[in-house]
C-alpha cells in the first residue's frame, strides 16, 4: 500500500523541517509550503491525503485559505490547523468551516501521531458536507434518512445526490458531467430521467 501523502504548510522553517523529519519517520510522504500560495499551487497539481496548515501565516492566514479550498471545492481531504497562539475561538472557527482538527504548538510528539492517524482513518469529508449542503438546500427532492433504506433506494438516493451535485458545478453541461463521472452522455441522460433530475439538453453537448 502507497504512504499517505501529508502537506505541511507553516512559514517558520524549523517547524516545517522538524515535522516533516517526524512524519517521514513514521513512514509518511511529506511535502513541504511556506505560505498559503505555494499551498494553493501545490493543492492545484495533487490532493494530498492530509494538511497540517498553520493558522498565522504572513501572506494569507491559514483560516483564509481554508475558507478559500471550501469555496472552490478543493476541501477534499481531512486539514489540521496548527497555532501557537491558539484560542478556543479559532479553533471552533476553523473546525465549523471544515478543519477535522486543532493543534497547539509546540504539538507533543504522541498528540501529532495520534491526531494525524485519527483525521486519515477518517478519510476524506468532502461528501458528508456536499450531502448535507444538498440535504438542508434541496431536501423536498430527495429521498426520507438513506441509511436506512433497502439498499437499491439508497443507492439511487446516492446518485441523486452525485449528479445533482455535478449538474449544478458543472453548470448542466453534460459533456463535463459525463467526464466527470466516467459515462457516456448518453448513459448520463438516461440516468439523469431514470433519477427525475431536470436537465435541458444543450448544442453544446451534442454528440
Amino acid at each position: 500500500m502507497a504512504a499517505n501523502e501529508i502537506l505541511i504548510v507553516d512559514d517558520e522553517i524549523g517547524i516545517r523541517e522538524l515535522l516533516s523529519e517526524i512524519l517521514f519517520d513514521e513512514g509518511y510522504h511529506v511535502h513541504l509550503a511556506e505560505n498559503a500560495a505555494q499551498a494553493r499551487d501545490f493543492r492545484n497539481q495533487q490532493a494530498p491525503d492530509l494538511v497540517l496548515l498553520d493558522i498565522w501565516m504572513p501572506d494569507t492566514d491559514g483560516v483564509t485559505l481554508l475558507k478559500e479550498w471550501v469555496a472552490q471545492d478543493l476541501l477534499t481531504m481531512p486539514v489540521i490547523m496548527m497555532s501557537g497562539h491558539g484560542t478556543i475561538e479559532t479553533a471552533v472557527e476553523a473546525t465549523r468551516i471544515g478543519a477535522v482538527d486543532f493543534l497547539e504548538k509546540p504539538v507533543a510528539l504522541q498528540k501529532l501521531f495520534d491526531t494525524v492517524a485519527k483525521a486519515i482513518r477518517q478519510g476524506m469529508p468532502r461528501l458528508k458536507r456536499q450531502v448535507d449542503s444538498v440535504v438542508v438546500t434541496d431536501s423536498a427532492s430527495l429521498f426520507p434518512l438513506p441509511f436506512d433504506l433497502p439498499l437499491r433506494e439508497a443507492h439511487e438516493y446516492f446518485d441523486s445526490l452525485y449528479f445533482d451535485y455535478h449538474m449544478r458545478k458543472e453548470n448542466g453541461n453534460m459533456a463535463r458531467v459525463a467526464q466527470k463521472a466516467g459515462l457516456e452522455r448518453t448513459h448520463v441522460y438516461r440516468k439523469l430521467k431514470q433519477l427525475g433530475i431536470k436537465f435541458t439538453k444543450k448544442p453544446s453537448d451534442s454528440s
